[in-house]
């Protein structure tokens, strides 16, 4: 079952990867500061490179959700039990309940938590299995710790903090160069917006490839594989490193289309206060440990650049959207998480793990099947945004066509 738990693992470090590249390169795709295929290369590549740079956000999904350790600091006897079965039953089916509520996000098109997804469907799994004693919330109370202090309270924070520092940058930006000719103005922040979204994208590796990092290496624990609760496996770090490397290179061309079209009209120094905001919230939080959304966080740069420039338009149906959810990520996440859990246990054994699996190969091929109807690309990532019910993209219309279907 290890292995199985593994290859799921990474199979969500890969959607993260897709689902997440909107949160760097979104507004430089927009803006005409990259090309969409370059960018998401870009960020494929640092996205690679970030995941190297730390590991204390790994170190916050192993010991920050499940009370996996007795009082003298060993993993607890009963997890551990038989191979670890009831841990790594636990573990698969929170991943499982993450990959899922990804995917269905990604679908609509919607920016929202891959870490809340993750963290959502380890604890509603936890909770099935071990009760909710079994669920760390809280801490000794000497520091921040658990559910509470690692998740909830950055959630919270973050995206607040994210909209005041790009609202107050966007603003200066704006203030200072006001002297200067647009077009020099525009020309000049697309060559700074490169070096902001690899910011971005550097900060993200730092960050989201660590809570992968975390499961495995909690999955290891529980078999008795690893024992060191403050580290991480060297191999654990380069294959989960590649996985979200992968996945940024495929582009999640519908989340990069909604930040970068749907929510603000963005212009080039708009895109890089937003970046430069995200980076600096992302890497002092993956310095304290904090396994915070980088998605919240760079939607909150985005809706802050809108808010911070005069007369700038923003979408506030589409940013109610992604508020509506972003709250119900840990609760969907982790009821999903918790049916798996029962479905798993009721079976039993390694074929109960084997139809959770099955069951995320059917739902991940329905909804990869009803993308293509209507398809967002590289190709179209940048054409019109038309407000529809479904928001979808009218690939080769000019403005008045665009009006005339939405019209009809």
């Amino acid at each position: 079952m290890l292995t199985l738990v593994v290859v799921t693992a990474l199979v969500f470090d890969f959607t993260n990867g897709f689902h997440d590249t909107g949160n760097a390169m979104a507004t430089s795709i927009a803006t005409g500061a990259l090309r969409p295929k370059t960018a998401v290369a870009l960020s494929a590549v640092l996205n690679l490179i970030g995941a190297f740079l730390s590991v204390e956000v790994a170190l916050t999904v192993t010991n920050a959700v499940v009370n996996i350790q007795d009082k003298d600091g060993a993993p607890r006897p009963e997890l551990i039990a038989d191979g670890g079965l009831a841990l790594l039953l636990i573990i698969l089916s929170g991943l499982v309940g993450a990959i899922v509520w990804n995917l269905i996000t990604w679908l609509f098109s919607l920016p929202s938590s891959s870490s809340h997804a993750l963290f959502g469907g380890l604890v509603g799994a936890t909770m099935a299995g071990l009760g909710v004693e079994g669920v760390k919330w809280v801490g000794d109370g000497t520091k921040l710790d658990g559910v509470v202090g690692k998740v909830v309270l950055p959630a919270l924070m973050s995206p607040v903090i994210a909209i005041a520092v790009a609202a107050v940058g966007t603003w200066l930006v704006f203030t200072i160069t006001n002297g200067v000719a647009a077009k020099y103005r525009e020309s000049g922040f697309r060559w700074g917006q490169i070096g902001s979204a690899s910011l971005v994208s550097l900060a993200h590796g730092t960050n989201d490839a660590q809570k992968t990092m975390g499961v495995i290496t909690l999955a290891l624990i529980a078999t008795g594989t690893w024992t060191d609760l403050r580290a991480v496996p060297l191999w654990v770090k380069v294959a989960c490193a590649f996985a979200i490397a992968l996945g940024t290179y495929l582009g999640g061309w519908r989340i990069i289309r909604t930040l970068g079209k749907g929510l603000v009209e963005i212009s080039s120094p708009q895109g890089m206060a937003a970046e430069s905001s995200s980076a600096a919230v992302i890497l002092v939080s993956s310095h304290l440990g904090f396994a915070l959304s980088t998605t919240h966080v760079a939607t909150g740069s985005i809706l802050g650049s809108g808010i911070g420039k005069k007369d700038a338009t923003v979408n506030w149906r589409i940013a109610g959207r992604m508020l509506l959810a972003w709250l119900i990520t840990l609760p969907a996440a982790g009821l999903v998480g918790a049916a798996m859990w029962l479905i798993g246990h009721t079976i039993g054994g390694l074929a109960g793990a084997l139809v959770v699996f099955a069951i995320l190969v059917a739902a991940a091929a329905w909804m990869y099947r009803h993308s293509r109807k209507t398809q967002v690309d590289h190709r179209n990532v940048n054409d019109e945004w038309v407000e529809q019910v479904t928001d979808r993209v009218l690939p080769n219309r000019n403005h008045e066509s665009a009006r005339e279907e939405t019209k009809a």
